[in-house]
């Protein structure tokens, strides 16, 4: 549950979580279902029940055995908050976070409703990132409730970015993550609409990062924009809200 991880903006995963179900446009050719039977098929012991959410106890605590400070993924198989994860679970994933200041975790999800209505109810530590997917205007709105969680770093990932947004709520945003669909069936994305986010990024002094164009064969596109690959990381001390 625990492996070195691909994407460009972390160094490695962590799954206490497996498995979620659709909610939004950007769910639709979603890489973890496809892995997740993939890894079924192949006989893998954590994936037996495919894309059904399981949680995965023996994992909570694996953090702890990590002596060099890493940048972690938590679930990128899952969303840590979908209904059917109970919030004593999320709890002691906080738990665990906590108990690492040497790692830096950071969290994504597409429930941000749940977020808001449970992040009272978390303790939450300069170590732990909290971040909202958006794909296209219609779900902007996620990013509003993002700025009531006190997290150190609010992100949004605007991956897959399936539509013009001209109308990003930045205001006590730390950081956007921008990509494109990858694999069989992506959906194309407009350099326009990457341009547009990248300007309000600039407007409101935010540290943008380009993922990647994406397509059916996303290394043949490449991640630059403008000529030159942004990798901007959020600040060390992020402003308050």
């Amino acid at each position: 549950m625990v492996k070195k991880s691909n994407i460009e903006w972390t160094e490695m995963t962590w799954n206490p979580v497996t498995g979620c179900t659709k909610v939004s446009p950007g769910c639709k050719h979603c890489y973890a279902e496809v892995m997740s039977k993939r890894l079924r098929a192949m006989g893998a012991e954590r994936y037996q029940n495919g894309f059904k959410v399981t949680l995965h106890e023996d994992t909570v605590n694996l953090p702890l055995s990590w002596k060099r400070s890493r940048t972690v993924f938590v679930n990128s198989m899952s969303d840590l908050f979908q209904e059917r994860v109970p919030l004593t679970f999320i709890r002691r994933i906080f738990e665990t976070m906590r108990n690492c200041p040497q790692h830096q975790f950071q969290v994504l999800t597409k429930r941000a409703e749940r977020l808001a209505e449970v992040a009272g109810e978390l303790e939450w530590s300069p170590n732990i990132w909290m971040g909202v997917s958006v794909e296209n205007q219609d779900f902007a709105y996620r990013a509003r409730l993002l700025r009531a969680v006190p997290a150190s770093v609010r992100f949004i990932s605007v991956e897959p970015l399936l539509g013009r947004i001209d109308r990003l709520p930045l205001s006590g945003i730390h950081w956007v993550i921008v990509g494109g669909e990858s694999g069989p069936g992506a959906r194309p994305m407009k350099s326009t609409w990457v341009e547009s986010i990248y300007r309000q990024c600039r407007d409101k002094n935010v540290p943008f990062f380009f993922k990647q164009w994406g397509g059916v064969q996303k290394h043949r596109t490449g991640r630059e924009l403008f000529g030159q690959v942004f990798d901007e990381m959020p600040r060390s001390q992020p402003a308050a809200l």
